[in-house]
């Protein structure tokens, strides 16, 4: 069986910055609940960052490549550099998803560790800009599909497509 990495805050954990969870309630995430699927994670906390935090951006919309290849940096609105956390937390999520041997994650969209499409743009103002956050870049460079919270039935019919043997017979 599949087993499917997902933020900790989308499963009711208060994990996030300021102390509060973005809890999604979906049949597809109870099934998975109760199948036993679920990697329950938090990138931020497994780096070492507390809760509550002061909120972090992608400098400058730098995007996720560029703080992976030491280019750019994750701060805080009164600069302080908390990169190394983020990138503690991305790869300690994709130890989580081999040692789990998940194929698939879903993540909350807009996190600078797990949006899929778009992160906030480092200005501090509620801006984003397009582009994954250093877990979800970190996650897709190697292999492994990423949802976010609101893609949860595009995410059931990969992991469905995962799990179904394909027919090799024949051309």
């Amino acid at each position: 069986m599949e087993k499917v990495l997902v933020s900790a805050c989308l499963m009711g954990r208060r994990v996030r910055f300021d102390g509060n969870a973005k809890t999604v309630e979906d049949e597809i995430l109870d099934r998975w609940r109760a199948e036993e699927r679920l990697v329950v994670f938090c990138p931020e906390v497994a780096g070492g960052l507390p809760v509550p935090r002061p909120p972090a951006e992608i400098e400058s919309s730098s995007g996720a490549t560029a703080v992976l290849t030491g280019n750019a940096r994750i701060k805080t609105p009164q600069g302080a550099d908390v990169t190394s956390f983020f990138l503690a937390g991305a790869h300690a999520a994709l130890d989580a998803a081999h040692r789990h041997e998940a194929r698939i994650a879903i993540l909350k969209e807009s996190s600078p560790s797990c949006g899929v499409h778009r992160v906030y743009d480092g200005s501090f103002t509620g801006a984003t800009t397009s582009g994954p956050g250093v877990t979800a870049r970190l996650l897709i460079d190697n292999g492994i599909a990423v949802f976010t919270e609101s893609e949860l039935s595009k995410a059931a019919a990969h992991l469905h497509a995962l799990e179904t043997p394909s027919d090799h017979h024949g051309v």
